[in-house]
């Protein structure tokens, strides 16, 4: 009976061979890097964890060779599952061999943070560790911020095999339905494109700021991933360079905008697919305002005196919060306690849909607040006709129906996962900030795990949760908990 069951889901099985085997060549960067940085004794475990990941791919594809078949619609929710549960399994493994009495927890931990882009680090004496260690850290945050699913649409040549399926599954934001291209592969292939070209001048950027090419590489991968892991314990206050910091931000700022809009602005040689998009307009008006609040209230309580610093210091940390890269050039958990929370609270919702950032996107928040304006207007006047509207189109009620209970479940998960760690013993400050932290992918909380500490001193149980957490939030919480459901398992 287990094997009949199995069986059904060979199709799924089939693919993630696929996968492991396109995932197994990613072991060889850090390898590369070894090479020429590290002691070259260490290469071998990279070429041992490539060896690995590819002979597994290739065990699961001789397994499931015969089973093939067009995916279903719960297919490519449960293959992204699969693949964003397995793949830090994985990437763990170097961890456990190359980092200084690691265990199991804190390994995955760290694994599914990179790959999330999340962000939230277990490790401390990141400057000691091997250069290919931070590079793996870092370019695992570059694999996982588009999304792993859209590389694979885009290089297999599996097109075929439910690639809408594993686009909608994958692709952030309430508009999963759009196409942009007549198939799904040439848009994998051009929000790609797109993201390579912007990493390769971000990477050149920060080699012309100063950085050296090592961590120029590093910083590139998690500021275009958005996921905000450094290859210093200090972050960004490492470099203390306003040239640096700048660089971040422009970057910060690109990646935290839909690559679709790139895209289309390449397709149509037009900027009118960016600068009239209302979401993306709202997204800049927010990063400006916060800006400027943050920098008159640091002004306000003396944190600064000079003007420019109280500036340089607010559009940072705006900046990285918002968009929930989650770097740090101070203790900003040291300021004000609204400044801290008001970081914090942005992180929930500033990016746009389509980026890599987390959080519920800028696009949901815009709805909410339309759908409560129609809701006030409708108390006045019952009789009146007042649609939900975006980009001058009505939106139908099944966009706005998923959008109210995708807040519905994000509030029910977010207080569910703050109550499993105050139940483990966890102060209300660190627990509640750590679930905000890791399901909107943010990266460091408040408490204990704030910018100036990190997660490796929670339990494994803790530890447990918030890896559920930052899954959660990267498949956007109903890819996950749809699985939990038994009408999912139902033929």
């Amino acid at each position: 009976l287990f094997w009949l069951m199995l069986k059904t889901f060979f199709p799924v099985l089939s693919l993630m061979a696929r996968i492991l085997l396109a995932f197994s060549v990613t072991f060889l960067v850090p390898g590369i890097w070894a090479w020429f940085e590290d002691h070259r004794d260490l290469q071998w475990i990279w070429l041992a964890g490539f060896g690995l990941t590819a002979v597994s791919g290739l065990v699961l594809a001789a397994i499931t060779a015969h089973h093939r078949r067009e995916l279903l619609a719960k297919d490519g929710f449960l293959l992204v599952n699969l693949v964003w549960l397995v793949l830090p399994a994985y990437s763990a493994l170097p961890l456990m061999f190359l980092v200084p009495e690691i265990t199991w927890f804190k390994a995955y931990f760290e694994a599914m943070s990179a790959l999330t882009a999340t962000g939230a680090t277990a490790l401390s004496g990141l400057d000691h560790l091997p250069v290919s260690v931070n590079i793996w850290r870092c370019f695992l945050q570059l694999i996982g911020g588009l999304g792993i699913m859209l590389l694979v649409v885009a290089v297999l040549p599996m097109l075929g095999l439910g690639g809408v399926q594993l686009y909608k599954a994958e692709t952030p934001g309430p508009m999963k339905d759009t196409k942009f291209t007549p198939r799904i592969a040439e848009t994998a292939r051009g929000l790609w494109g797109v993201y390579f070209l912007f990493s390769g001048a971000c990477w050149l950027a920060y080699r012309w700021a100063g950085m050296s090419w090592a961590d120029a590489f590093m910083h590139m991968c998690t500021t275009m991933g958005l996921g905000g892991f450094s290859s210093h314990d200090a972050s960004f206050a490492h470099f203390n360079s306003p040239l640096i910091e700048m660089v971040a931000i422009v970057f910060m700022t690109l990646a935290g905008i839909s690559f679709v809009r790139y895209f289309v602005v390449l397709r149509s040689l037009s900027f009118k697919p960016v600068t009239g998009d209302h979401e993306i307009r709202t997204y800049f008006a927010g990063l400006v305002l916060s800006t400027l609040l943050l920098t008159a209230l640091l002004l306000a309580h003396g944190v600064y005196t000079d003007v420019p610093q109280a500036l340089r210091a607010s559009a940072f940390h705006v900046v990285s919060l918002a968009t929930t890269t989650g770097y740090a050039a101070t203790d900003y958990a040291q300021w004000p306690v609204f400044a801290p929370v008001m970081l914090m609270f942005l992180g929930c919702f500033v990016s746009c849909a389509g980026s890599t950032g987390g959080g519920i996107k800028m696009v949901r928040m815009i709805l909410l607040i339309k759908q409560a304006r129609r809701e006030l207007v409708r108390i006045i006047h019952p009789r009146v006709v007042n649609p939900v509207t975006l980009g001058g189109g009505v939106l139908p009620m099944s966009v706005m129906t998923a959008v109210l209970g995708f807040m519905l479940i994000y509030g029910a998960a977010t207080m569910g996962l703050s109550l499993l760690l105050l139940l483990s013993g966890m102060d209300i400050v660190t627990a509640f900030s750590a679930v905000i932290a890791t399901v909107n992918n943010i990266g460091p909380g408040l408490g204990e795990v704030g910018p100036s500490g990190n997660f490796g001193g929670l339990s494994p149980f803790q530890l447990v949760v918030l890896t559920f957490a930052m899954l959660l939030g990267r498949l956007e919480l109903l890819s996950v908990l749809v699985l939990f459901s038994a009408h999912f398992w139902r033929k």
